[in-house]
């Protein structure tokens, strides 16, 4: 016997569990419905018996539940049946002119964005993949994190490292082609714009440790680059006083300009305890609200490292006007490649930590696969795959990036229609992995 379940609630004018088709819920199932902090909210609980198809309990099947986080099952599914669990992300780096004797390239380096969302910078010693449960892309609104362990540059060091020991000495500039998919902004409008490119899934991962009342704080941070600063103004006080941490801006729009800094100020309490992990460090994050001029600069830095001169200002915008028409590199020109880990990895991220950025990355990408190149376009291409070819009525669900964002909504009926679909499908494996337990591993 084979079950899946979906069970969902909202909080609205209605209570309890008194809708039709919940007469033979558990009692221990029905007395969780019933307890007084539930008051309001309205329960949806759908069992399939897989092997048979029978539904065994279908309490509230018509309701549109709004199902946040839910909806990522689609969109990682979707580019999990797509491309395969197995794919490898190969993020190229061209050269646009020629190379000397002594190794001077007389002209940019053009790295050319995939989509890879790590870019090696969860790489643990042993080549494992790095998650915690406590994700830092969550650090602001859940007031804490739990970093990982690896370098977050580790990918852009490997690469700097391959251009190096290819011979080339000298380059004029360093260009990120970033138009695989057109930006999206993310949730808040205005703060940001997710892009194929990513360094350290883009943030800023500011580490604080509260030191002695009336002190400054210690405050580190990662990764380190002319791209951003950080201005540490913010002040260890005494037990009892207010926790009033603030980032100025949280959303630093200067990325790409000299000198762009953002502070972290305000008081730390010496007795603070910070929340989830409930001991120190205490993380928060900047958001690298342009990767693009991030990335171009943290390369920029490791190439000079590996001991490559470029030419071109460290920090400076993204220089799109020196790119090469779309898609019209030639093999000839390429450098070396960076190949990222399995997308079965990428997408136990995802489901694991509910990583909203990475769920919408999935849903572009496998909006390019049916070849289109932004967030609309993948949604109209979304809602025929799922309507019309997998027989999921149009009706039962509204989805609005590949997240569960703004007023997402799904009926139990389908959110389990496609799970039986993945529960058929190549990729069903990599999808179960990924999902976190209860109370076990992830965010929940």
């Amino acid at each position: 016997l084979t079950i899946l379940l979906i069970l969902t609630a909202v909080f609205g004018l209605y209570g309890g569990c008194s809708s039709g088709g919940g007469s033979n819920i558990p009692a221990d199932i029905r007395a969780i419905f019933n307890e007084p902090l539930y008051n309001g909210a309205i329960w949806g609980l759908r069992v399939v018996d897989l092997d048979t198809g029978k539904v065994l309990i279908n309490l509230k099947p018509d309701y549109p539940f709004f199902v946040g986080s839910v909806r990522k099952v689609f969109s990682v599914g979707e580019l999990l049946n797509q491309i395969g669990a197995d794919h490898l992300f190969v993020t190229p780096i061209y050269k646009d002119g020629e190379v000397d004797e002594s190794g001077v390239l007389d002209g940019n380096l053009i790295l050319v964005a995939s989509g890879d969302i790590s870019m090696g910078g969860r790489t643990e010693d042993d080549g494992q993949f790095a998650i915690t449960d406590f994700d830092h892309n969550e650090a602001d609104s859940l007031g804490n994190a739990e970093l990982t362990k690896p370098n977050p540059l580790k990918g852009y060091m490997a690469i700097a490292q391959q251009i190096a020991d290819s011979g080339i000495t000298q380059v004029d500039d360093v260009v990120i082609d970033d138009r695989l998919f057109q930006p999206f902004p993310f949730r808040m409008e205005g703060s940001f714009a997710i892009r194929p490119i990513f360094v350290n899934d883009d943030c800023v991962d500011l580490i604080i440790n509260p030191t002695s009342p009336g002190m400054e704080a210690s405050v580190d941070w990662r990764p380190k680059s002319s791209a951003l600063g950080v201005d540490n103004e913010l002040i260890t006080s005494a037990a009892g006083t207010d926790y009033t941490l603030e980032l100025d801006p949280e959303f630093p729009g200067c990325i790409g300009q000299p000198g762009c800094t953002a502070a972290i100020r305000d008081e730390l309490p010496v007795d603070f305890v910070p929340p989830l992990t409930n001991e120190y460090p205490l993380i928060q994050t900047f958001r690298i609200t342009q990767p693009q001029n991030y990335a171009r600069t943290v390369l920029i830095e490791l190439l000079e490292d590996a001991g490559v001169t470029v030419l071109a200002d460290t920090v400076a915008e993204n220089p799109v006007g020196k790119l090469p028409p779309k898609n019209s590199y030639s093999q000839d020109d390429l450098v070396t490649t960076f190949v990222s880990f399995p997308y079965s990895d990428y997408a136990k991220l995802i489901l694991k930590v509910s990583y909203n950025i990475g769920a919408d990355t999935s849903l572009l990408l496998w909006g390019v696969g049916q070849g289109v190149d932004n967030m609309n376009d993948a949604l109209a291409a979304e809602r025929v795959n799922l309507t019309d070819n997998h027989g999921i009525p149009g009706d039962e669900y509204l989805f609005f990036d590949g997240s569960g964002g703004d007023d997402t909504f799904a009926t139990n009926p389908a959110v389990t229609k496609w799970l039986t679909i993945m529960s058929e499908s190549t990729g069903y494996e990599a999808l179960f992995d990924g999902l976190p337990i209860l109370g076990v591993d992830g965010s929940l």
